[in-house]
């Protein structure tokens, strides 16, 4: 199994991190849209996210139809930040595969 090593970010604007131990977990140029809902409220798209951990896969069915996901956890404090789209059913929701949400309430700025 090895070390597990945290990646560091840079940023010319905002890098999200986790809001309970300020783990890296995005920056805002991989931000794809804001426009999404969490179990915590609003929640944000992105399209790569580091230092984090994913689940097993599960079936969910969403406000916007029937997608596989897992969720993903800081690898800093094991806490639930977001989830990971595996599979959408719904074709207009093809996008959204491979993929992260990541909850605003579980963010914090690091830089």
């Amino acid at each position: 199994m090895g070390l597990t090593y945290n990646t560091y970010l840079e940023s010319q604007t905002k890098i999200y991190g986790c809001r309970t131990c300020k783990a890296h977990l995005s920056n805002h140029e991989d931000l794809i849209s804001r426009n999404f809902r969490g179990q915590h409220g609003k929640a944000y798209l992105f399209g790569t996210v580091v230092n984090v951990d994913t689940c097993s896969p599960v079936e969910r069915k969403m406000t916007t139809g029937k997608h596989i996901v897992r969720d993903i956890t800081c690898r800093g404090c094991n806490e639930t930040v977001g989830w990971k789209y595996d599979k959408a059913f719904e074709t207009q929701e093809k996008y959204k595969e491979n993929k992260f949400i990541l909850e605003a309430e579980l963010l914090c700025q690091v830089n």
